[in-house]
């Protein structure tokens, strides 16, 4: 079987491009610097659940987005959530958090209504180049 994203991972997500086991899209929430990570394995809900042979990709994967972010946003907190509580495909949010966001100190499920990105290009052009995405 195919790898597929789940329609709502799609829906909410705009796609950056795919590292070595993962794809990587941006939340489209411009409230926050918000990338997720969707393994392209399938059959995954929950971390525990990724094979041995892939968990050391997944971390580094995991480790290089969140330096992206760093570097371009200079964020005060990385926050790193695999819940999986709406959508049932394994994903892995990284957001980088300001202590002058609308939702700090509490999570960002805490505040509804997401704001999309005007212009994700130049978020998206950063995030590409700090990857060495295409």
């Amino acid at each position: 079987m195919a790898f597929e994203l789940h329609p709502r991972l799609a829906a909410d997500g705009i796609h950056i491009g795919n590292l070595p086991l993962c794809t990587l899209l941006l939340n489209n929430d411009a409230r926050f610097p918000w990338c997720i990570l969707v393994p392209r394995l399938d059959g995954l809900r929950d971390l525990h659940e990724v094979p041995h042979a892939h968990r050391d990709a997944l971390f580094d994967e995991i480790e290089h987005v969140c330096v992206a972010l760093q570097a371009i946003s200079r964020p005060d907190k990385m926050n790193v959530a695999a819940l999986g509580n709406m959508v049932p495909q394994l994903h892995i949010h990284l957001i980088a958090r300001h202590t002058t966001d609308v939702a700090w100190p509490a999570p960002v499920w805490s505040v509804p209504g997401a704001t999309p990105y005007p212009d994700p290009a130049p978020l998206i052009s950063a995030l590409k180049t700090r990857l060495h995405l295409a």
